[in-house]
């Protein structure tokens, strides 16, 4: 029986890469020249820190701009609502969402069955496993999926005849 699972993940390597173009950027920019700014990813999170709140606003839509030329989809990442002040430096952190929520996979088990395809969705941890007698039907699901607004990317693995 042909199946196929939901998941979504982002790839460390290129959020890691991201936060290092960013870091190279602030050198060049001329708004940035003798401010003390700079980009840090560690344990999956990226800390944006600077003099300014308005240049940590600044440093995020260069960090969003990295991830767009590296094919990261900006819906992936959180961010703190306001710059955190400590000492002379504001800072903002960046989370990054891996993996599919108990409540976005009941909506997207919910958005399945509304649809009255024949096929069955389970969740199973952080993925959900689509399976179905015809893969027309697995492919309608995609596009179902794809086409939901969702706030959240998704990719398909494990398609299997």
């Amino acid at each position: 029986m042909p199946s196929f699972d939901i998941v979504s993940e982002v790839e460390v390597e290129e959020i890691r890469n991201a936060a290092e173009n960013t870091q190279r950027e602030i050198a060049t920019r001329f708004d940035f020249r003798g401010v003390d700014a700079k980009v840090e990813y560690k344990d999956g999170e990226v800390t944006l820190a600077t003099e300014a709140d308005f240049q940590c606003q600044q440093l995020l839509d260069m960090f969003r701009g990295n991830l767009v030329k590296r094919k990261v989809d900006p819906y992936v990442i959180d961010v703190d609502d306001e710059a955190l002040h400590s000492g002379k430096t504001f800072s903002l952190q960046v989370r990054f969402k891996q993996g599919i929520d108990q409540p976005m996979a009941k909506k997207i088990v919910k958005l399945v069955k509304d649809a009255k395809m024949k096929v069955q969705a389970a969740i199973q941890g952080d993925k959900i496993r689509i399976t179905g007698k015809k893969r027309d039907d697995l492919q309608a699901v995609m596009a179902l999926v794809r086409g939901a607004e969702l706030d959240q990317p998704f990719q398909f693995e494990n398609f299997r005849d």
